[in-house]
């Protein structure tokens, strides 16, 4: 198979696979579109089981990334890049300055930032071989924590679709993954009072996570048995997969992990099934935001309400699928996709 025919391709503008022995690099980064501007994504470090697998989660990610700025409504195009090993042990600043060195024969075509695997000192690193780094502005926060703030208003949203209220006193919400979004978003939810059910694969994190905050622990193969109002993803993606989809006890969907779906066929499932899904490339758009306005120098009171305007694109996203009877990740795929081609038609 080549990567033109490859089920996941969707048009991407450009695809570099890059290898450095010296310093042990094996990189791949996908810019999807750029009608919007320069590409903008985050970089992963995961022990991918081969080749194939980082291919196919880069160019998910990666268009996913173009649907995300549209809908944001930032200058972005899409893209992300993946580097092929285990961040626990491979991950070396030779590697990472290899990595910037490969991010500066762009040109700035594509902007990277900190994704799974990789942190924000580990993007500083990276931005000593290239100009093109998001999230490493002096004095300004961890941008996970405008992630998680969007995914609050996201859940806030759809409780308020369903239930005419976005009140979380006593809302049941299950959180999957505690990693810098999962557990920003447990201590927000918290604070408002929400019962939080939690799991994460790392026991320890999850243990320290019900000492600070009092969230009642899962293993990870039991989220699916517990009935709650909302389940909220912030692990890895296809979580919404062919083996789930008739487990699902939740009403609504709404987290910050990528790609939720496995394929789109899921949506319409989700929507015959009565389950409401905020789609993730809107629910997570915190994030990428707030780099747009580190690199913009808006201000903190600007940033909150752009990340507050995620509730009014779902709730847009929510009445046209209701309306039309269609799923609510294929009527957000039309309404980024019209963005794009409006923006395209200008340049």
């Amino acid at each position: 198979m080549t990567v033109f025919n490859h089920p996941e391709f969707a048009q991407h503008e450009r695809i570099v696979f890059h290898e450095d022995p010296a310093s042990g690099l094996k990189a791949i980064i996908a810019i999807h579109n750029r009608n919007l501007g320069p590409a903008i994504g985050g970089c992963r470090m995961l022990p991918y089981a081969g080749d194939e697998a980082a291919l196919t989660d880069v160019l998910r990610l990666s268009r996913g990334m173009t649907y995300k700025n549209a809908m944001a409504g930032i200058p972005y195009g899409g893209g992300k890049s993946v580097i092929i090993g285990d961040p626990s042990s491979e991950k070396t600043t030779a590697l990472l300055h290899a990595m910037g060195d490969l991010v500066e024969t762009l040109g700035g075509d594509y902007i990277t930032s900190f994704d799974s695997g990789t942190t924000l000192d580990n993007i500083r690193t990276i931005g000593e071989r290239t100009r093109h780094v998001g999230g490493i502005v002096k004095g300004a926060g961890n941008a996970s924590a405008s992630t998680a703030y969007g995914v609050l208003v996201a859940i806030k949203a759809a409780l308020r679709h369903r239930r005419g209220t976005d009140q979380l006193e006593g809302v049941k919400i299950m959180i999957q993954g505690l990693g810098n979004v999962g557990l920003r978003l447990a201590q927000l939810l918290k604070d408002s009072g929400a019962e939080i059910f939690a799991t994460d694969t790392n026991s320890v994190l999850l243990a320290n996570t019900v000492e600070e905050q009092g969230v009642t622990p899962l293993a990870p193969g039991e989220i699916f048995e517990i009935p709650v109002d909302v389940f909220s993803p912030n692990a890895l993606g296809a979580v919404i997969n062919e083996e789930t989809i008739n487990q699902l006890k939740f009403g609504i969907i709404a987290g910050g992990a990528n790609n939720q779906l496995a394929n789109p066929e899921m949506g319409e499932l989700l929507r015959k099934k009565d389950i409401l899904y905020a789609p993730d490339y809107v629910a997570n758009g915190g994030g990428i935001t707030e780099l747009h306005y580190q690199f913009s120098g808006g201000s903190e009171e600007a940033l909150k309400t752009h990340l507050d305007s995620i509730g009014e694109t779902l709730a847009v996203i929510f009445e046209t699928a209701d309306f039309q009877g269609r799923p609510t990740s294929e009527v957000a795929d039309q309404l980024a996709e019209e963005r794009i081609r409006v923006r395209n038609s200008t340049r």
